[in-house]
């Protein structure tokens, strides 16, 4: 199984499903064998960010990326999904 991380893309004002910031997931780590697996589990595991039938921005790629995580890189966090109200 591989690791991946998924994350909103930059996204120009105004077409920004993650906005506004609450009820929402900004990121998730998941154990998938390919990248569209990853996508489905954290499509299915969305918040409001998911407009079903509308968009879907962890199944579309210009909406959010997909990266796959591997032990190779220097020490550091790889994600810390941190809102303030």
């Amino acid at each position: 199984m591989k690791l991946w991380l998924l994350r909103p893309a930059l996204l120009p004002e105004g077409n920004d499903p993650w906005e506004p910031w609450y009820d929402k997931a900004f990121g998730f780590v998941i154990r998938a064998e390919t990248e569209g697996e990853a996508r489905e589990l954290a499509h299915d595991n969305a918040g409001d960010e998911n407009l079903e039938g509308i968009i879907t921005p962890w199944l579309d790629k210009k909406y959010s990326t997909c990266i796959e995580l591997t032990e190779e890189g220097e020490i550091g966090m790889v994600l810390r999904d941190f809102a303030r109200a």
